[in-house]
C-alpha cells in the first residue's frame, strides 16, 4: 500500500472510554449513566456483568440488557459478548470489567512451561485481539477497570481516619493508551479525568458523573465528517453490495439506519433509471 498524504480531518466516533477506581466507587452505577446519556434509550445499552450478578442491583435506572458472564474470562468469551451485542443493534455497551480479562491472561500466563518472555509472546495476541475487537465495533464502550486498594490516614475532626484509596490499574501497562477518555473515581464517587482527548474534563475540578455527562460527550462524538463505516455504505454501488454489506454486518442497523435508507432509496432509484432506459432501447430496436 503506496504512502497518502492527506489534510487532517475530524471524523465521528463511536466513544471507547474507561472508567477506573477502587472497590464502591461507583464505577458501574457511573458507566451506566454515561452509556444511557450516550444513546438516549435504556433499551439500546447492554452491560457485559463480570461482577457475580452485579447488574441487576441497578436495575431500577431502567430496563437495559445483561450479559451474565462466567469464569473463566477468556479474551475470547468478551469478543464473542460484543459480537453479540453487535448482532442486537445495541448502542451503548459497558464492560464490567476488564480486570477480568487481565487477571485470566495473567494467571494462564504463570501456569505455562518454559520460557517467560516467549510464553508471553502467545498470551499479547490474544489481549491485543480484545482490545481491537474493543476499538473497531460500531456502538460506544464504557469500560471498567479496578484499581488495586490501600488506605491511608487523613485528618477528619482533628482525628485521623483510614480512607480507601486506588492505586494501580488492574490491567496491562498502556491499555490506557487505547481510550479516548479515562475517568478516575474515587472513593467519594468523585471523578476526574486522567486521559482526555476531548478536552472537555482535563484539568478541571472534580465532578460527580450524571446521565448529562454522557450527553456531553455524544455531542462531541458527533462532531465532525461520518466515520469509516457509513463511507463503507455510501460506496456501494448495487443493491446487491448493499445487500452484502449489511448481511455481514448485522449490528449496524440501528446505528447506521438512516445511511443505510438514503443508499438503498438511491440504488432503487438509479437502477429503475436504468431498467427504464433498458426497455425504451428494446422498443426503439423492436
Amino acid at each position: 500500500m503506496e504512502l497518502q498524504f492527506r489534510k487532517s480531518s475530524r471524523e465521528q466516533v463511536k466513544m471507547k472510554m474507561a472508567i477506573t477506581g477502587p472497590s464502591g466507587s461507583g464505577k458501574t452505577y457511573s458507566s451506566l449513566l454515561i452509556a444511557k446519556g450516550l444513546c438516549g434509550r435504556w433499551d439500546k445499552v447492554c452491560l457485559i456483568d463480570t461482577e457475580n450478578g452485579s447488574a441487576d442491583l441497578y436495575a431500577h435506572l431502567g430496563d437495559f440488557n445483561v450479559i451474565s458472564m462466567k469464569a473463566p474470562y477468556s479474551p475470547e468469551k468478551y469478543i464473542n459478548a460484543l459480537e453479540l451485542c453487535s448482532q442486537r443493534g445495541m448502542e451503548a455497551v459497558v464492560i464490567d470489567s476488564i480486570s477480568h480479562c487481565w487477571e485470566f491472561l495473567v494467571e494462564a500466563h504463570s501456569n505455562m512451561v518454559g520460557n517467560s518472555f516467549a510464553n508471553w509472546a502467545k498470551i499479547t495476541p490474544r489481549h491485543n485481539s480484545f482490545i481491537q475487537s474493543m476499538l473497531r465495533v460500531p456502538f460506544h464502550i464504557v469500560a471498567t477497570m479496578r484499581t488495586k486498594t490501600d488506605y491511608v490516614l487523613n485528618q477528619k475532626d482533628n482525628k485521623y481516619v483510614p480512607e480507601k484509596v486506588g492505586l494501580k490499574t488492574i490491567q496491562r501497562d498502556g491499555v490506557d493508551y487505547e481510550f479516548t477518555l479515562v475517568f478516575d473515581l474515587d472513593i467519594k464517587h468523585h471523578a476526574s479525568a486522567s486521559k482526555d482527548r476531548t478536552n472537555m474534563f482535563i484539568d478541571k475540578p472534580q465532578f460527580t458523573i450524571t446521565e448529562d455527562t454522557g450527553k456531553k460527550i455524544m455531542e462531541w462524538s458527533k462532531q465532525g465528517e461520518p466515520k469509516e463505516f457509513a463511507i463503507r455504505i455510501r460506496e456501494c454501488k448495487t443493491m446487491k453490495e448493499l445487500l452484502q454489506l449489511y448481511k455481514d454486518n448485522p449490528g449496524t442497523m440501528e446505528t447506521y439506519k438512516s445511511d443505510y435508507a438514503t443508499k438503498k432509496a438511491h440504488l432503487l432509484a438509479s437502477e429503475a433509471l436504468l431498467e427504464g432506459q433498458l426497455k425504451t432501447q428494446e422498443n426503439g430496436k423492436a
